[in-house]
């Protein structure tokens, strides 16, 4: 029989999967659907900045800028290596199939260059994870990573369950196995971004590393009740809220910035011409008519725009 992870669909996490959906749905069809190449990179930025801050990396938002903009950073050698390293891995991204594990070697072999002396190989000795003095995980021993790898990737390249869930499974179960020596937890949450973002590639840009770095203690004991429970149902819930508040996040912010921009220029152009029709706008700015009429109500509850007349053969009125 083929391995088949133990884990749980409830309620909640049907509920957590059918609102990402939701949210999805929303971003795709807002004015930032497709991303801009500045915020793709602010994303990326948040994203490198925050998974390797989980892993104690001190550098802040702007020095991990400065790295990557080729900048002199005063920071430690090792940090700033690890930096170019994430930036390196998740730019190679597109290029991986998330169920080779000749491409998740060359993966860990990018983000740990120079940091270990193993990196892109699998351990070659035992593995234990403490939380101060107590020992919390003990990993499988590593004769058997090998093959608990080889079968968590078959699994996972004809999972019977949604991606996002497929996602969280896989990120668990591979944090339990801990395959390599150090670097399994950045590892971890760079495979789940290439499972989503072989399903939606909008994915790719979801900094959702940055919510767990706000809730480390919260990520820690999902891993802790899951392996309490040998079962990754308390990680997916946990993990799946953590997607959908990163992506509630990013919604806010592209949809305020593209809201500000789209309603000053609907507002020049009818300063022009009042007589301007909805296709006529959406034409000009580049947007879907929905947006236009979306930013035409917001202008007019802000009593900056009025409408006189009916909807056919009447004009629109600046006020402010």
């Amino acid at each position: 029989m083929s391995y088949q992870p133990p884990y749980t669909i409830t309620p909640l996490i049907l509920q957590r999967v059918a609102d990402i959906v939701e949210l999805l749905t929303r971003w795709a069809v807002s004015d930032d659907g497709d991303l801009s190449p500045q915020l793709r990179r602010n994303n990326r930025i948040r994203t490198i900045q925050a998974s390797l801050a989980i892993e104690n990396n001190t550098l802040s938002i702007e020095q991990v800028t400065a790295v990557l903009n080729g900048k002199p950073v005063l920071g430690l050698p090792r940090e700033i290596q690890e930096v170019r390293n994430a930036f390196a891995a998740y730019e190679q991204m597109p290029r991986w199939q998330a169920y080779s594990a000749t491409d998740l070697l060359t993966a860990h072999s990018l983000l740990m260059a120079g940091l270990v002396d193993d990196a892109g190989c699998f351990r070659s000795g035992g593995v234990g994870i403490y939380n101060d003095r107590s020992l919390v995980h003990m990993a499988p021993p590593a004769g058997r990573v090998s093959g608990l790898i080889e079968d968590l990737l078959t699994w996972l390249a004809s999972a019977p369950v949604h991606p996002l869930i497929a996602s969280c499974v896989f990120h668990y179960e591979f944090e339990f196995i801990h395959p390599f020596a150090d670097g399994n937890g950045r590892m971890g949450r760079l495979w789940q971004t290439l499972i989503l973002s072989r399903w939606q590639p909008l994915l790719a840009y979801l900094p959702v590393e940055s919510v767990i770095r706000t809730r480390q203690d919260a990520y820690y004991q999902a891993l802790a009740d899951a392996d309490r429970l040998a079962d990754s149902t308390p990680f997916i819930e946990f993990m799946l809220q953590a997607l959908q508040d990163a992506m509630k996040e990013v919604l806010l912010k592209t949809s305020g910035k593209t809201s500000g921009k789209t309603s000053g220029k609907i507002l020049a152009l009818l300063r022009e011409n009042p007589l301007s029709t909805i296709p006529e706008l959406a034409l000009s700015i580049g947007v879907t008519e929905r947006s236009v009429e979306r930013n035409l109500k917001k202008l007019q509850d802000e009593n900056r725009l009025s409408r006189i007349g009916p909807a056919k053969g009447g004009h629109w009125e600046v006020l402010k």
